[in-house]
């Protein structure tokens, strides 16, 4: 029974660890996203379910920025000349983005990352869930 036991538990531990991010991942993160779920450090979540803005990530070479962005029912968008520079470095426990800008900076650890969702969390161990955008377009 102690080896079943040793295995079942060996078993949960893997099956509950993260997968690993790699530099292919990241690529996923080139586009517009909008942030659909925020999960606070006493677990209590906030639900976002539109959107005014968007956010469009580009990243090159551990390199990118992140601007907002304003969707029109046209599927255009408008937005300001103001971006967000980051760079993200990898670490042992995974990729942090680190931001700078002319009034702060932040850095956000990346969670997870896939085609169409990803997630980081900040400091305060407050999480950002998002999802990929998908334009509304009302034809005339």
């Amino acid at each position: 029974m102690r080896p079943f036991s040793l295995l079942l538990l060996i078993l949960i531990l893997t099956g509950c660890s993260q997968k690993k991010i790699t530099h292919e991942d990241l690529t996923h993160l080139n586009g517009y996203w909008e942030i659909d779920t925020v999960t606070f450090p006493d677990g209590t979540t906030k639900e976002y379910k539109v959107n005014t803005s968007v956010d469009y990530i580009e990243i090159n070479s551990l390199k990118g920025y992140r601007k907002k962005m304003h969707p029109k029912f046209d599927g255009t968008f408008s937005t300001s000349n103001d971006a967000e520079q980051f760079t993200i470095l990898e670490t042992k426990d995974g990729f942090i983005m680190f931001y700078k800008t002319n009034l702060s900076d932040w850095e956000e650890q990346i969670v997870d990352v896939s085609q169409n969702h990803f997630s980081v969390k900040n400091k305060e161990n407050v999480t950002y869930i998002y999802k990929r955008f998908l334009p509304i377009n009302i034809e005339k």
